[in-house]
């Protein structure tokens, strides 16, 4: 198990999967996990922590199990390092399979090893990656993607899901369920990183119309906002301003009103005690129903499970 250590990267990237594997060793598996870097002494990383890695490039066996590439904030500089970006590429042709966490993908994408592939990445990042990197199908709400021999995850905790994944893969759901208990996560994280993603990442708009049916729903999401009077209102047919948003917003009226309303009930649901029913009236979905089924569709939770994660670290 060969992670790759250079300067800047994220702490927890390194740290969570390297303690999947060393507790997998208490259960039975012979992992060999060595923190690799370019360059000899200490690396840097996101926290007030230095890693000291086992070896360099020079160190390593010809044949590697797995290379696992972890992330950092500041991407753009990692990829922009010729001979990490070198590394990488030269490490992955001689591993049984590759992964990488979070903005890790960049890094494999920068060297050519997720061409024609799927792949995931942190929610931040994930229109980045798709934009920066057009041969690669980047699935957003994953928490972590394989696609032959090379594995993706999402951000940062999300790189102990992967490596959990992966013992499982190796040794069996047994050895990867005591790993799960022992450092007490789950062994399957339930839901996508949807519900982890900040709100709203529709486009914004400065088209006159749009902009004006836009502030209309987001001033009082719970109306009646039927797009046949919003079209009315906006003094345009249905079709002409379905045509405009999804120009100016990348979405249709109508998806973009749900998409305020799960917003709204997001943040009611976040700051106040008040019955799911109540919630659904005040955002404007008129049931409970069909509040979980929105929830459901973009968060892969129900408001319920929602509200119990994200509004305290308290115990339930």
């Amino acid at each position: 198990m060969v992670i790759l250590a250079f300067p800047g990267v994220q702490l927890l990237d390194v740290a969570g999967p390297a303690e999947v594997f060393t507790t997998a060793n208490a259960y039975g598996a012979r992992y060999d996990v060595r923190i690799v870097s370019a360059a000899p002494g200490p690396v840097a990383t996101s926290a007030p922590v230095r890693l000291a890695p086992d070896a360099g490039r020079q160190d390593l066996p010809q044949q590697l199990g797995t290379l696992l590439v972890p992330g950092r904030r500041e991407w753009r500089e990692a990829v922009a390092d010729a001979a990490l970006v070198a590394m990488t590429k030269d490490l992955a042709g001689r591993a049984r399979r590759v992964a990488s966490v979070c903005a890790g993908a960049f890094m494999l994408a920068a060297a050519g090893l997720l061409d024609g592939r799927r792949a995931a990445t942190h929610w931040r990042l994930a229109a980045e990656l798709a934009h920066c990197y057009p041969d690669v199908t980047v699935e957003r709400d994953a928490l972590f993607v394989r696609d032959g021999h090379v594995i993706t995850s999402a951000g940062v905790t999300a790189g102990i899901d992967l490596a959990l994944a992966l013992v499982e893969q190796d040794h069996g759901p047994d050895v990867a369920r005591e790993v799960a208990r022992e450092l007490v996560v789950f062994m399957a994280r339930p839901g996508g990183q949807s519900q982890f993603s900040a709100r709203l990442t529709l486009r914004e708009s400065t088209h006159p119309v749009v902009r004006r049916v836009m502030d209309l729903i987001g001033a009082d999401p719970g109306a009646e906002h039927d797009p046949t009077a919003l079209a009315r209102g906006a003094g345009v047919s249905v079709r002409h301003l379905n045509r405009l948003f999804r120009t100016h917003v990348g979405t249709t009226v109508g998806r973009y009103t749900e998409a305020i309303r799960l917003e709204a009930a997001q943040a009611l649901l976040e700051s106040g005690t008040e019955p799911v029913d109540t919630v659904a009236a005040h955002a404007g979905f008129g049931s409970a129903e069909t509040m979980r089924r929105a929830f459901q569709n973009a968060l892969g939770i129900s408001p319920t499970v929602y509200r119990a994660r994200f509004r305290t670290t308290a115990p339930g």
